[in-house]
């Protein structure tokens, strides 16, 4: 979900992509070494978080998919698998579901060894089943740990033209209906546990109230840094047994908290980068967190949190870092999902 290099053409735009801020001068391209191929890793992630479903936790550290260019990102989880991790994150509206499926598959490693986490896309709401099974489709795999709905915003795909290409919501259908549907796939078989992504407060609440709701879901996967720390979403989520789990942990490329002389200091006292200290805050703080990187070194450091941690005065500091900004907004939406009540 990180390292982001161009617009979003309006054709993509009003899939589940999601908009953002940031032009990249720090995060560079190149193709990882095809040696990686004969590497051989035991590594595992070793923290992981509990689920509200029985027997399941989810890896603390995962590998986001989002805006890895074509050719890239395949690879890209090829050699995140051979460094240990076991959390790869994609969505149908990212447009790479088969490239991140055959990096799965070029690892070795056991597909029962991976979380794998993937997203119902907004013109497919009507069809959560028909979505589902695209999905596996394209990932090459019978199951997904954890599917989640991208967008409380439930778009008509024959409408997607209008509206300045943002396209039209449904009249009579709406993220709670879609949430009935998604319950029905527990059933299947071919999903371990369901959720959502970009729910705020007030679209949870509507979520939970209503009485079709048998299922709290899993997680929420929110954006999640220092610049957007979101601390009523999270005890919100947390009180309601959800899993938080941060998109753009690092702000974005380009992002303002390398810069930041509260992380700096951080990161030059521990001897680590500014992208270690911003993952390492997030995990401390009890939420999983997805950076994304096509570079075997960035995602090789972005692994190597176990052995360290901040202190509780470094992490009371970085929480009180002032700035705000988003990387994501719901602009490019034909409704609005954000409504301030994360803060």
């Amino acid at each position: 979900m990180l390292s982001i290099l161009r617009p979003i053409p309006r054709q993509i735009a009003r899939t589940s992509l999601r908009p953002f801020r940031f032009s990249s001068s720090i995060y560079s391209y190149p193709a990882i070494s095809r040696s990686l191929a004969t590497m051989a890793s035991t590594k595992k992630t070793t923290k992981r978080y509990p689920l509200n479903v029985p027997g399941l936790s989810i890896p603390a550290i995962g590998l986001g998919t989002w805006q890895s260019s074509p050719g890239e990102v395949g690879k890209a989880v090829e050699a995140a698998l051979r460094n240990g991790y076991r959390h790869i994150d994609t969505a149908f509206g990212y447009r790479n579901e088969k490239e991140v499926g055959q990096g799965i598959k070029a690892s070795g490693v056991p597909r029962e060894e991976i979380w794998l986490t993937t997203k119902l896309d907004n013109p497919w709401h009507k069809r959560v089943r028909e979505g589902l099974e695209k999905s596996l489709e394209n990932l090459g795999v019978e199951y997904v740990d954890l599917f989640l709905v991208h967008w409380p915003a439930s778009i008509d795909p024959e409408r997607q033209e209008e509206n300045e290409g943002k396209g039209e919501v449904y009249q009579d259908w709406d993220f709670v209906d879609t949430w009935r549907e998604m319950q029905k796939l527990v059933e299947t078989g071919k999903v371990k546990a369901i959720g959502v992504s970009n729910f705020g407060i007030k679209n949870l609440e509507r979520l939970l109230d209503d009485p079709s709701c048998k299922i709290v879901p899993a997680v929420n996967q929110i954006e999640l840094h220092p610049g957007n720390p979101s601390p009523k979403l999270i005890a919100y989520n947390t009180a309601k047994g959800i899993h938080s789990s941060g998109y753009s942990p690092l702000g974005s490329s380009d992002s303002p908290l390398y810069t930041n002389d509260t992380i700096k200091a951080i990161a030059e006292a521990k001897g680590k980068t500014p992208q270690q200290v911003l993952l390492a805050w997030g995990v401390q703080k009890g939420w999983s967190v997805l950076p994304k990187s096509v570079t075997e070194s960035r995602i090789k450091a972005n692994f190597e949190l176990d052995d360290w941690e901040l202190t509780e005065e470094e992490v009371k500091k970085i929480d009180a870092i002032p700035d705000r900004f988003k990387v994501c907004g719901d602009d490019w939406l034909p409704i609005k999902v954000f409504f301030g009540d994360d803060e």
